[in-house]
């Protein structure tokens, strides 16, 4: 079994380890550490949350810093603060016993100056967000033209936060004959865009292949109602006695609205999200680090940088908009050889996103109940029971005994469970009297969506410019009724409706391309004296998935686009209602 001795770390990064109880390194590490003490060729690394990315790019570089050199020699870019300080605490470990280096975190929500004072005190390593460390180029108060290792970590979520210019103007302050190092737990197109450009000839490693879901972690998934979410969300957390976890939330006021809500019943909850002080972040984790919170309602982004051991459970209290972030939240869970529950609370129309991720995460789903509240009330009694079996009786309460044996001497033993169980369950009992079953019961539809992923059909559909625009009034009902009349038939599937100032765009299912061209050249179609002129575009067809009984064209393309002037287009309609051909009125 390989070991840390195996990599050739210096002795006193080997010895701070030891302390640490680092034995053996995580797949990642056992790749890209050997790799970077060969090697000055640039690395591309897939490490998803948990993996032990940060020593895997942090020790070999503190094995090769010059610790006579007080310049800053390596500087690491992370997306959020919380990431920032982790960073910063774990290589701050590191060199435990290796005092001539100095590692220093540069990130927003604190004052400029501190910071400013902490790079006077000639750090060799920086760990910054990209934001402030711009900040403290501009000021000249940080010189990067020494840096020899630069190491771009969550390049996903930075570019998620926008901070792409912010990236591309520091790096523009670093040498050209730097070692790049970029590490990423997903791979979307901009990743790759960003590697391409900042990285020369990179190496890649993985600690697994891209997005692949952890053993450890056992996959659950619940149909809810839209309005049952927080009640759904309360059963579970009501039915698992010892939970410990984090609710992941889409938007900073839902994080708050849940977390909110939570804490009015009486659970020991709270918010992580990006509209905290530092301060108040730090209040926060360091609360939920010693279980005083049991349930940590977050964002993903806020959530970013987040090493928790021992959580029970992740539950997603909305399935992410990018998929590949699944990932990423469940992996905070099954950690450290410890067993796991993701839980998704999914709607009946968002049931193939489950079948998606599954494809993504190499795993399956089990589709889980929503408890009821018998079974809730089960649960917690015998959780109950098992904890007082389990508990040591005090010594102090032995001088009280023959008094209280005495009160108890007319009472069966029957009978002193059921006042006990009465007396220290009664809120949960009543609660959930006559409480009502949340979960929803398989349709036609929810069925076919079981057996086939989405229960949808692919289409590809073709893209038509049409002559007139916004001023000439045309508006998406009038497009619909045109395209209906030049084919002649009904429910003809429509894709995304596009009105600028001066001329339009419109989708349709490819098959009926010609139909519809000849069409309109047949019925010579006009709008305020002008011919209406329809081409088919350049562009390739495009295929979408469009789900059984939708009826919204384009697989479920919810907005038609308006212009407002000067070509630029903005949201005209939510588009509820249906889009495949009918009538124009």
């Amino acid at each position: 079994m390989l070991t840390f001795q195996d990599l050739g770390l210096k002795p006193g990064i080997l010895k701070a380890l030891g302390d640490l109880g680092f034995e053996t390194p995580t797949a990642i590490q056992a790749k890209a550490i050997p790799f970077l003490i060969e090697s000055e060729r640039d690395l591309f690394g897939f490490a998803q949350t948990g993996t032990g990315k940060t020593a895997a790019f942090s020790l070999p570089v503190l094995h090769q810093l010059d610790a006579e050199d007080d310049a800053i020699q390596a500087i690491v870019l992370c997306p959020t603060r919380e990431l920032c300080l982790q960073i910063r605490n774990d290589i701050q470990l590191f060199l435990k016993y290796t005092k001539e280096l100095h590692v220093t975190a540069l990130y927003g929500g604190e004052p400029v100056f501190h910071q400013v004072k902490e790079l006077r005190k000639r750090p060799q390593i920086v760990v910054g967000t990209p934001g402030r460390v711009l900040d403290l180029i501009n000021r000249r108060k940080l010189n990067l033209s020494t840096i020899k290792y630069l190491i771009l970590d969550e390049a996903d979520e930075m570019l998620n936060m926008g901070f792409k210019d912010e990236l591309d103007a520091i790096i523009g302050e670093t040498p050209k004959d730097r070692q790049s190092l970029l590490f990423s737990a997903t791979m979307p197109k901009e990743v790759e865009q960003i590697a391409r450009e900042y990285l020369t000839d990179p190496h890649e490693i993985a600690a697994a292949s891209p997005n692949t879901g952890t053993k450890t972690v056992e996959h659950k998934f619940c149909v809810v109602r839209g309005n049952e979410r927080y009640e759904a969300l309360k059963r579970i957390a009501d039915i698992n006695a010892n939970i410990y976890g984090i609710v992941f939330c889409r938007t900073r006021m839902e994080t708050k609205e849940v977390a909110a809500q939570l804490m009015s019943d009486g659970y020991y909850a709270d918010a992580l999200h990006g509209d905290l002080s530092q301060q108040q972040r730090e209040y926060v984790m360091d609360r939920f680090r010693g279980k005083s919170i049991r349930l940590l309602v977050a964002t993903d982004v806020a959530a970013r940088g987040i090493d928790v051991k021992a959580l029970t459970h992740v539950i997603h209290y909305k399935i992410p908009e990018q998929l590949e972030n699944y990932v990423h939240r469940s992996g905070r869970t099954g950690r450290a050889g410890n067993k796991g529950e993701s839980i998704a609370l999914v709607t009946g129309r968002d049931q193939y996103k489950i079948r998606q991720i599954e494809k993504t995460i190499g795993q399956e789903f089990s589709k889980m109940l929503i408890p009821t509240g018998e079974e809730v009330c089960k649960q917690r009694l015998l959780s109950l029971v098992e904890k007082i079996k389990g508990g040591t009786v005090s010594e102090e309460i032995t001088p009280f005994l023959p008094t209280l044996f005495e009160h108890f001497e007319e009472i069966s033993k029957e009978d002193v469970i059921k006042l006990f169980v009465s007396e220290q369950f009664s809120r949960v009992l009543e609660y959930y009297k006559g409480a009502n079953d949340l979960n929803v019961k398989d349709n036609k539809r929810s069925k076919d969506r079981e057996r086939g992923g989405s229960g949808g059909q692919m289409i590809d559909f073709a893209r038509f410019h049409m002559n007139l625009g916004n001023k000439h009034k045309l508006t998406p009902p009038k497009i619909i009724g045109m395209i209906n009349d030049s084919l002649g038939v009904r429910n003809i599937e429509i894709g995304k409706i596009e009105i600028l100032n001066g001329f339009a765009f419109f989708e349709i299912d490819a098959q009926y391309e010609s139909r519809l061209l000849d069409g309109f050249k047949k019925s010579r179609v006009n709008i305020s004296g002008i011919p209406v002129v329809v081409e088919r575009t350049k562009d390739k067809p495009r295929t979408q998935e469009v789900r059984g009984g939708s009826r919204r064209g384009g697989g479920g393309d919810r907005r038609f686009r308006r212009s407002s002037g000067g070509g630029k287009s903005r949201n005209f309609s939510a588009g509820r209602k249906p889009k495949r051909g009918v009538r124009g009125k």
